[in-house]
């Protein structure tokens, strides 16, 4: 089984518990305003590599995800474009006894993503707006798809990180904040939420590969805005970090 795969971090440590390997798969279906990696997009491109070959990176930095509670994250891109092989890597993973999570969209459902999810320990779910009209300017894509993969997720009750981009002007408005709080609220299995300030480090890919960069007059949001965004998130769930 053999993966198109965008690049590889040893030692991560803000993609989920502990010191994890972070492994950045490529392809990914959304175009969002703010993306950081849009050399990710393109299917089938970046190198390839088989499970094996893979785990024999993987399972040298077996001692740190053990000391810190750590272990491996699958993102992207968007990493459910690939579920055979992502699939067989959890699978390799789970033999190795490492801690596994998956960092997506969820803008992919189907029973293969199901038996995916089944199996992963924690789901990092980026929810990129509340409102569907809003969450399709920012990603090309439609908000109900997420929507759907979280309430599975609800079912089955696997452990939920939520992250959450404030961008001004684009994310960054109060009620939807709220709005979001809200239909989080409902699900017990959510274990944290973490507000991600915008910021323009991928600026850069983004002229290099010839590509309109639409946000180039947007500024980082303000404390003011952040804390305020904070502090509604935290009338329905304590556990709420800035990122």
């Amino acid at each position: 089984m053999v993966g198109n795969i965008h690049s590889l971090e040893s030692c991560g440590t803000v993609d989920g518990p502990g010191i994890r390997f972070v492994v950045f798969m490529q392809g990914c279906p959304l175009r969002c305003q703010y993306c950081h990696n849009p050399d990710s997009w393109e299917i089938g491109a970046g190198q390839q590599m088989s499970v094996e070959s893979l785990m024999a990176e993987v399972v040298k930095y077996k001692s740190y995800m053990r000391f810190s509670g750590g272990g491996i994250t699958i993102t992207g891109g968007e990493p459910l474009l690939q579920p055979d092989f992502i699939y067989e890597l959890i699978q390799a993973c789970k033999e190795e006894g490492i801690h596994t999570a998956i960092d997506t969209s969820g803008c992919i459902f189907n029973d293969k993503v199901k038996k995916i999810i089944n199996d992963v320990n924690i789901v990092l779910l980026d929810v990129k707006h509340s409102d569907p009209e809003q969450y399709n300017v920012i990603t090309g894509g439609r908000l109900a798809t997420t929507l759907t993969f979280l309430d599975y997720l609800g079912k089955i009750n696997k452990p939920i990180w939520i992250r959450y981009v404030l961008v001004p002007s684009l994310s960054d408005q109060l009620e939807s904040i709220e709005n979001l709080a809200i239909i989080l609220s409902k699900y017990s299995n959510i274990e944290r939420i973490e507000l991600l300030p915008f910021h323009k480090m991928g600026e850069y890919k983004w002229k290099e590969l010839g590509l309109e960069y639409t946000l180039t007059d947007t500024s980082e949001p303000d404390e003011i805005v952040i804390r305020a965004a904070v502090d509604i998130l935290k009338k329905y769930n304590r556990n709420v970090i800035i990122g």
